[in-house]
């Protein structure tokens, strides 16, 4: 567990890196961006699916009798929820899932509530399918980011779903008990069924508690749940649903069967019950490396460049980055930090809220995030 250790990606297809060149114009900046980390995955899901490889035949797969009870043993060690293992249904990832609740619950036209600025498909699921994104944008109040409730219930009044991140990507929150109560007041208060995106749930920084809005408010909300982004196996496809309402879970399904979508392979949940068993200790010591990381990379980020500000992320390994104080338009700094070798997720791409600033990954060794930093001075 050794997070300091770079590891060579070269030859793994990674996306990573290989969409440098389609995607900054250069093939040798450093791939800051997307959300997967640059770390080996815990090494007993290695071993689990190299014990697994050795069986020649990879078929069609049933799923493991264990999956959902190692899920819950987790879920009930690391946040004090129990969900229901007959709630849980396996889906192919928080995406997809994101897609299907807008497909399941809404029809053409229909309004659906998100928080700007928020991860790229929270816009596509809604649009893409024909329906209308209401924004609902988080306000930075002193560097930190809050829900404009009043606001929220404005657009509730339209609405009949709400898609929320949380913690949420990019800006870090943790949203607390309060906020979650109001928000859950204001959606009985109009019938709005909420998607609880909690996928960053396991990477809390600094002893920060994240609470399961399903806990407060279960037949209101259907929480999506992953071992990938914890355990560093997205590219593994396998997630969870819980939906106490046994009507959500049949029109979920309904919508995932009309798609064909295949919901896992031999590989994906022999990763994802090895993770929940044996990770926690691999876990933890990643969550203590990236505080560190973060708190390293915030003071160096204020000499370098104090003119650059940034939200201190309370969970994710992402850094919301406000470069707005320089006066650039957003093609003229994606430019110049290209330029000086850094790629970084533009922040227009996150929605309102978004201009102005960029989003840094920085679950990668500490010396290649604090090399990034250095970078800014040539801004």
């Amino acid at each position: 567990m050794n997070f300091d250790d770079p590891i060579s990606r070269q030859g793994t297809h990674a996306l990573k890196y290989e969409a440098r060149q389609r995607l900054f114009g250069s093939a040798s900046v450093q791939p800051l961006w997307v959300a997967d980390m640059d770390f080996a995955a815990p090494p007993a899901v290695v071993e689990a699916l190299e014990s697994r490889a050795r069986h020649p035949i990879y078929g069609y797969t049933e799923q493991d009798a264990e999956l959902f009870h190692v899920q819950v043993s987790w879920c009930q060690h690391r946040h004090g929820w129990s969900p229901d293992e007959i709630h849980m249904m396996l889906v192919p990832g928080v995406v997809p899932s994101l897609y299907a609740a807008v497909a399941a619950f809404t029809q053409p036209g229909d309004a659906v509530i998100i928080q700007p600025p928020v991860y790229p498909p929270f816009f596509s699921a809604i649009a893409e399918q024909e329906r209308r994104v209401l924004e609902n944008p988080l306000c930075c109040v002193d560097g930190r980011y809050v829900m404009d409730l009043d606001h929220f219930e404005v657009c509730a009044r339209q609405a009949r779903l709400f898609l929320l991140c949380s913690p949420h990507n990019p800006v870090g929150r943790v949203w607390s008990d309060v906020e979650l109560h109001a928000l859950l007041a204001i959606c009985e208060r109009h019938d709005v069924l909420v998607l609880a995106d909690e996928i960053h749930a396991d990477l809390l920084l600094g002893g920060t508690r994240h609470t399961p809005l399903a806990k407060l408010a279960p037949h209101r909300v259907i929480t999506a749940i992953a071992p990938s982004k914890t355990f560093n196996i997205p590219g593994l496809g396998l997630s969870t649903l819980v939906a106490a309402n046994a009507m959500h879970r049949q029109q979920l399904q309904k919508v995932f069967d009309h798609w064909h979508v295949s919901v896992y392979n031999p590989f994906s949940q022999t990763a994802f019950i090895a993770a929940y068993q044996h990770g926690e200790a691999w876990l933890d010591a990643l969550l203590s490396y990236l505080v560190n990381s973060r708190d390293l990379v915030l003071a160096r980020l204020g000499e370098v460049v104090p003119t650059v500000r940034s939200t201190c992320p309370e969970a994710t390994y992402l850094l919301w980055l406000d470069f707005s104080a320089l006066g650039w338009s957003d093609k003229e700094l994606q430019q110049r930090l290209v330029k000086v070798g850094l790629g970084l997720n533009p922040g227009p791409s996150f929605g309102q809220g978004g201009q102005g600033h960029m989003r840094l990954n920085f679950a990668a060794p500490r010396y290649q995030v604090m090399d990034a930093i250095n970078l800014l001075s040539k801004l």
